[in-house]
């Protein structure tokens, strides 16, 4: 992972504007302190670096349209570029993106793909993110509560306040805590069990994500999601 330095934080304008304020909080500051920490030790930290942020470099503010929450990043090797349930082609896709898959069959009868890197979608408008932005290798949950959970309560709040019409999808009883405060008045919120294998037979298969996000965006004038995933 290359050294971190908050001063280095590339976005596109639209973010970098929205959050300049935040990077320059003392929790956002002493976060990164910590993760220099990590790296200094040789904790091996997921995703790395240039990859931490790619949620925001995928997906203009302006072009938002769906926002899926997420909760860590992957903690097995080559699995984390940061977009939330995503993985780089070449990379065996976890149970809760097969998990996506299967659902996004059942609901549009679009075939399960043969990798799952989601690029397409978050080059679409739907932002995946992730409640905590990096974790350390084979350990889940690590990076909680060190600060990310405040980013990205702020990402999302900003989104809820500055925005209308956006579906934000809760998956999940930790996704659904996170987006408790979204003003319903304005925006569609999806909720459901969490799409891994321990829960996904309780709520998530057979809810039909896919179909009732796009019907929304439709009767909001916007345009539908394309949620084929290419080859």
């Amino acid at each position: 992972m290359n050294t971190i330095n908050v001063q280095n934080i590339m976005l596109q304008d639209c973010w970098q504007a929205l959050l300049r304020e935040e990077f320059q909080k003392p929790y956002f500051k002493e976060l990164f302190e910590f993760l220099e920490a990590e790296v200094s030790n040789g904790t091996e930290i997921y995703p790395p670096m240039p990859m931490i942020f790619n949620a925001l470099k995928l997906t203009r503010f302006d072009d938002i349209k769906v926002v899926i929450l997420g909760q860590d990043p992957y903690h097995g090797p080559n699995q984390a570029h940061g977009l939330a349930f995503s993985v780089p082609r070449g990379v065996g896709k976890p149970p809760s993106l097969k998990n996506i898959f299967k659902e996004l069959h059942n609901d549009l009868e679009i075939p399960e793909p043969a990798h799952g890197d989601l690029h397409s979608w978050a080059e679409q408008g739907v932002l995946l993110l992730n409640a905590t932005l990096t974790v350390q290798a084979a350990r889940a949950g690590s990076h909680q509560n060190k600060g990310w959970e405040l980013f990205t309560d702020k990402i999302i709040q900003t989104i809820n306040d500055r925005k209308e019409n956006v579906v934000f999808v809760l998956w999940g009883s930790l996704a659904q805590k996170k987006g408790a405060f979204i003003d319903r008045s304005k925006h569609f919120v999806l909720e459901s069990a969490h799409p891994s294998p321990l829960s996904a037979y309780r709520g998530f298969l057979g809810s039909k994500p896919f179909s009732k996000i796009n019907s929304y965006l439709q009767q909001n004038h916007q345009k539908p999601i394309d949620w084929t995933i290419p080859s």
